[in-house]
């Protein structure tokens, strides 16, 4: 892991500050920006996300799903985890903490915002970090790999019927032409386009001009994160200068969520017999999310001052020292996990 990812929760932390103190100081630009939209979709939104997410795609070969039956029980163990209960846990999470507990602590008309936000953090499992946490606990790379091309198949027709059942249930309206119209452009576009790069890059100069084009993509995507990051916080700053308890609430539900997910997959490998070099990356897959694509769908069917687009950007918070975490319980857990697994 990279310097500038190991801090990332650092550099978060300080593109709330940034963009708090800019959105005060030049409220007029940044309500231009967020006011720039074609379509329902934000313009500078949607050209940092493609920063965002088209290297990290990049890594991805969908020739990988060949692979799958080669690891058919780790796989059925982190599809299960991904698509049949993260979701659903953390929508009964939000109702849980937000919609009850928490509720006289919060802003009573940004309820179902935060509630449709955490569903959009869970909804899609993680990408490209995956690989950085999977060679932390020295994880079988080709499971990684396929399991990873198979998720990004799946979130292509998944994504936008679970975001909608789940919304749904918790009496949330959803704009359908809106939140397809994000599957379309934050999904299956960047997937189609990354794949096209993809192979060009690997027939005109094979696999170093892949990795040094990764290399030079790398500091760009994170670059453009904290750029949508300070731009959400120039316009949702006054909201958390007047509720600063706010994120460490919709915090609580998040860690839930990645510390029972992470668990039941590393649970439900062992008891399948899974090798542990297949089980690491397995649960961390089951934990970790997609917190770039739940921040630009939360942003494209809300809005950048809605409680959804700042739920989502909590997930992003903690995303790197809860996870660093989850890959400590792994490795110190190795020989507790092969006893049961042999």
């Amino acid at each position: 892991m990279g310097r500038f990812e190991r801090y990332l929760t650092l550099w978060v932390a300080l593109c709330i500050v940034a963009g708090i103190a800019l959105g005060r100081a030049m409220p007029g630009v940044f309500q231009g920006l967020g006011s720039a939209t074609l379509a329902q979709v934000n313009l500078p939104v949607a050209v940092l996300v493609w920063l965002m997410i088209i290297p990290m795609l990049l890594k991805i070969d969908l020739g990988a799903l060949g692979q799958v039956r080669e690891h058919w029980r780790g796989i059925a163990a982190t599809v299960g985890v991904n698509w049949l209960v993260k979701p659903f846990s953390m929508a009964l999470l939000g109702w849980v903490f937000i919609a009850w507990l928490f509720r006289p602590l919060l802003p009573p008309d940004q309820i179902e915002g935060y509630i449709a936000g955490l569903i959009l953090l869970a909804a899609a499992p993680c990408t490209a970090m995956v690989f950085v946490w999977s060679s932390l606990v020295e994880g079988e790379p080709h499971f990684t790999l396929s399991q990873v091309a198979l998720n990004d198949m799946i979130m292509v027709v998944a994504f936008a019927p679970i975001v909608g059942l789940l919304l749904g249930l918790s009496a949330i309206v959803v704009p359908w032409d809106t939140l397809l119209l994000s599957v379309v452009l934050y999904i299956v576009a960047p997937v189609v386009a990354a794949q096209a790069w993809r192979g060009a890059l690997l027939r005109s100069g094979g696999p170093p001009a892949l990795a040094a084009m990764l290399a030079r993509l790398g500091p760009l995507s994170l670059g453009a994160l904290l750029l949508t990051l300070v731009l959400l916080f120039a316009l949702q700053g006054e909201q958390i200068l007047a509720q600063p308890l706010v994120i460490l609430l919709l915090a609580v539900p998040i860690l839930i969520q990645v510390y029972f997910n992470a668990g039941l997959a590393y649970w439900l490998n062992r008891r399948l017999g899974v090798a542990w070099c297949v089980a690491g990356p397995s649960a961390l897959i089951g934990a970790s999310n997609f917190f770039e694509l739940a921040v630009a769908t939360a942003i494209a069917l809300f809005g950048f001052q809605s409680g959804a687009a700042l739920a989502t950007v909590v997930g992003v918070l903690v995303e790197v020292p809860v996870m660093l975490s989850v890959v400590h319980i792994v490795r110190r857990s190795r020989g507790w996990y092969e006893r049961g697994a042999a």
